[in-house]
């Protein structure tokens, strides 16, 4: 029997073999389509090639996708494990031509690879066309040998692609394969069509048409070819099989779940088994693309996979975490095709895990609750909706889980009640936020956040999405549109944007369209979960309800985030060197720069701090992977990491493990709660450098460093600096120390040699230099460049001089004034310093001065000596 493996090569390999460049699978959240919550078909990778936004260097491609329906118009989630064919997750096969082949190839390509390549029986295969499509059935003819009732014209929809309202559209051609008259049903288009016989395995769409609305088509210049086959599907008719999941990859995993539950996989809980397994996949994949369970979006759909699936685990008997435990079956089967399992598979441990946990908490007092409330409802009563509310809100019951178990005995949901229940919740909320004094401008947001939902991020794993724009504020004002020049802020729906938060700032970047353009300069989070833009209309008019390319500044953000990881290394190091208490009571993380505060009660030495930089930059070098696992708070603390402050955190929290395990038996070397954005590897953070480290507070210092580019301008600078100063020391930046404290000792000793001569200078003549007026002694100098500091001991050393008398000095250094006054103790009933020093500060430009009555000092704007000592002539002669 072929594996679905091996079907998966033998396709890509066959168009590989015919010219078609084999793809990876993109990611389940799409990046180019706004509208989707996820990819949900093999096409979607490569929407803007068939619209002609973009161009690709090859012509041909062929893909094996993943794809998840799930939510939004294709979800077949309530379908899942009770019918053979619907899944949440599956793999979408398929061949592209852009522009190059159309009809006659492809039809070619698909019915030689069918015939030839898996030796399918060509009576077992029929096809239809669309009614109008002559050219398809004719080829059909030619090619396949294919008679009139194995042809099926079909004139609905069934056989029209469209892409949209407008876009590339055009006739498909499905492609059935014929289980034989022992299985009921009719051919495509019959009254029976809806039976097992006969099944759809491939799609043919051949894209020849532009839609331009209002029922207007054109030709388009290059049809284009997009075709789909779902493997599952697929691998069931090569296996012999009429249900997906008796196929090879599905079975195993139904019967991993079956071993670990010690249950038959076909006994009373076969649907069970099926479910798990279906959402095994889609659980594990969406966590590996990024998609981490939430309260909204698509974090929302992937926990309501997740609850679905573990409440089927807990009906099996299953009393503790089980769904990881699965995770290695799994891998098994697909980890070879889709190696980004094996890259996360902590992650999607810890994530199945944590989810599990939490759940299972709520599940038992939930499920108690529902039996009671069924146990009350008529043979076909409805459960009310404010009982499901309660399920939702209190337990973590999706709807679709309560509506799984009603389904079960035979009743359903008060839908409108349920939403009535959650409409009066979000009224109570608004009313609350209303109530807490916040301003007009922020209960804009919570009205946004009520209307729109939270904006889904996707900047760990993206820097550039496609989005709608939802809203356009001017302050609390809402706009139907803007216009260039104007400054505006506005909601996606999903973003690549980080809002500031955590101490991280906001990305900066554009949004852009068809005649378009809006830099975006600030980013703000607000009210949990919106992501709001700030910018500037360049070009163009932005309306609501229009789609844009939203891409961040790749080189600003790959700053901020290196600097982000740098203080997480820095936090570790500190409490390391320095001591446990040490605890983060602040951060900025800019492209430039990281500021971090922490209680700390002295100032760090040198040693410290360079200790602590080589630590950080020796983490660095190891260039380990990081790694972010969601998890409990619990989990979280019992891991070993650390809250940062000035977070908030809800029940599940991310947790960013740096650095390899070390002596303390850790996971990792630094572990810390934190919703921001990182390196991959610690190695991308490049150098670090501390270049500050001040006091803020009382028990609070300051660090700030620079990593990366911003570490190398630092040193650059330095440099530079020090190339500068050998240039005028005459010397080489090496021998440029050693001079420069030569001549620091130079200068101390000129300095002495100054002193000196200045205090000659002031005191040398004596009493000879004096003057006499109303019998006292006056000595008054006015000396041009002594220092301030020097005046008092020169003024006490003349004073001793002359014996009795009165000595009056002033500086004139720095274009200022100082002045000294002192007054011999037989003259202090007379004349008093202080009142002298005031007098003279008024005269010199300045205010006040003080001392006591024997020695005062004053100083001013300017020396003004003559002045000065007119004064005190005049109060010594009238004294």
């Amino acid at each position: 029997m072929i594996s679905t493996n091996d079907i998966r090569a033998q396709f890509l390999q066959y168009f590989e073999s015919h010219g078609h460049r084999i793809l990876p699978s993109a990611s389940l959240v799409p990046q180019n389509d706004p509208s989707l919550l996820f990819t949900n078909a093999g096409m979607v990778p490569f929407k803007n090639v068939f619209t002609g936004q973009e161009t690709l260097p090859f012509k041909r491609a062929t893909t094996a996708q993943k794809v998840v329906r799930a939510g939004g118009k294709h979800n077949d989630l309530d379908n899942v494990g009770y019918t053979a064919r619907h899944h949440t997750f599956f793999e979408m096969m398929g061949n592209f031509s852009f522009g190059d082949y159309f009809k006659a190839e492809v039809i070619e390509f698909a019915w030689n690879l069918l015939t030839k390549g898996f030796n399918i029986p060509a009576e077992k295969l029929l096809v239809t066309v669309y009614a109008d499509d002559h050219e398809a059935a004719s080829l059909w003819k030619k090619i396949a040998g294919l008679s009139d009732d194995k042809i099926i014209p079909i004139a609905t929809s069934d056989n029209f692609w469209r892409m949209g309202d407008t876009g590339p559209c055009g006739p498909s051609s499905e492609i059935f394969y014929d289980h034989g008259p022992s299985v009921a049903g009719g051919p495509p288009g019959s009254p029976d069509e809806d039976g097992d016989r006969f099944v759809e395995i491939w799609n043919l769409v051949f894209m020849q048409f532009f839609e331009e609305g209002e029922g207007k088509r054109t030709n388009l210049p290059h049809p284009s070819i997009d075709t789909g086959m779902g493997l599952e599907r697929f691998a069931a008719v090569m296996q012999g099989k009429k249900d997906n999941y008796d196929t090879d990859t599905i079975r195993a995993l139904i019967e991993a779940s079956a071993d670990l539950l010690k249950q038959d996989a076909d006994g009373r809980f076969k649907t069970s088994h099926r479910v798990v397994a279906d959402h095994l996949r889609s659980t594990a994949f969406l966590i590996s693309d990024g998609v981490l369970p939430s309260r909204e979006g698509r974090g929302y759909v992937l926990r309501r996979i997740m609850r679905r699936a573990m409440r089927h685990l807990h009906l099996m008997g299953s009393k503790e975490p089980v769904f990881y435990r699965l995770l290695p079956a799994l891998i098994q089967q697909m980890g070879h095709a889709y190696p980004e399992l094996n890259q996360h598979k902590a992650l999607i441990t810890e994530t199945m895990k944590g989810e599990e946990e939490r759940f299972s908490a709520l599940l038992g007092r939930g499920m108690a609750l529902l039996e009671d409330e069924m146990n009350r409802l008529s043979s076909n009563g409805h459960l009310p909706g404010d009982v499901a509310f309660k399920l939702y809100d209190t337990f973590g019951f999706p709807l679709d889980l309560t509506q799984d178990v009603l389904r079960e005995r035979g009743h359903k949901v008060d839908e409108a009640g349920f939403e009535s229940a959650m409409a009066e919740q979000r009224q109570r909320a608004r009313a609350a936020w209303v109530g807490s004094g916040d301003s007009t401008v922020e209960t804009v947001w919570f009205d946004a956040r009520d209307r729109f939902g939270g904006t889904e991020f996707l900047g760990y794993v993206s820097e550039a999405a496609d989005a709608q724009v939802q809203a356009i504020f001017r302050g609390s004002d809402e706009l139907a549109e803007a216009k260039a020049g104007d400054e505006v802020a506005i909601l996606l729906n999903q973003s690549p944007f980080y809002g500031e938060s955590g101490g991280q700032v906001g990305d900066h970047g554009t949004l852009t369209g068809p005649g378009l353009r809006i830099e975006i300069t600030d980013t703000q989070k607000k009210n949990g979960s919106l992501i709001v833009h700030y910018g500037r209309i360049v070009e163009g008019t932005l309306k609501p309800g229009m789609d844009v390319h939203a891409e961040i500044d790749h080189v600003r953000r790959t700053a901020v985030r290196g600097h982000h990881s740098a203080t997480h290394l820095l936090h570790e190091a500190l409490r390391r060197h320095i001591g446990e208490h040490v605890t983060q009571k602040g951060s900025l993380n800019t492209p430039d720069r990281l500021r971090f505060d922490i209680s700390q009660p002295r100032p760090l030495t040198d040693d410290e701090l360079k200790a602590i930089e080589a630590e950080v930059n020796a983490r660095i070098r190891q260039n380990s992977p990081v790694e972010t696992r969601l998890m409990t708070q619990e989990q979280a603390i019992e891991s070993g990491a650390m809250a940062l402050f000035g977070e908030k955190y809800g029940d599940e929290v991310r947790v960013v493990f740096m650095g390899n395990e070390d002596e303390k038996n850790r996971q990792a070397y630094s572990i810390e709660l934190c919703g921001g954005t990182h390196v991959n590897r610690l190695g991308e953070i490049g150098l670090f450098r501390i270049v500050s480290e001040t006091g803020v507070s009382s028990g609070v210092r300051r660090i700030e460093a620079v990593c990366g580019a911003a570490a190398e301008q630092t040193i650059r600078t330095s440099d530079d600096r020090l190339a500068e100063m050998a240039a005028l020391l005459k010397v080489t930046p090496a021998e440029a120390p050693a001079r420069l404290a030569a001549l620091l000792e130079e200068r101390k000793a000129l300095n002495a040699q100054i002193s000196s001569l200045q205090h000659k200078l002031a005191t040398g003549e004596g009493a000879s230099s004096s003057e006499t007026i109303n019998g006292i002694t006056l000595a008054a100098r006015f000396l041009e460049e002594v220092n301030p500091k020097d005046l008092k001991g020169l003024a006490d050393g003349l004073l001793k001089q002359i014996s009795s008398g009165v000595v009056a000095l002033i500086s004139g250094a720095n274009e200022r004034g100082s002045i000294v006054i002192a007054v011999s103790k037989d003259l202090t009933d007379r004349f008093d310093a202080v009142k002298l020093a005031r007098e003279a500060s008024a005269l010199m430009g300045g205010k006040g001065g003080g001392g006591r009555p024997d020695m005062a000092q004053a100083g001013g704007s300017e020396p003004a000596a003559d002045a000065v000592f007119a004064m005190i002539r005049k109060t010594l002669a009238e004294g």
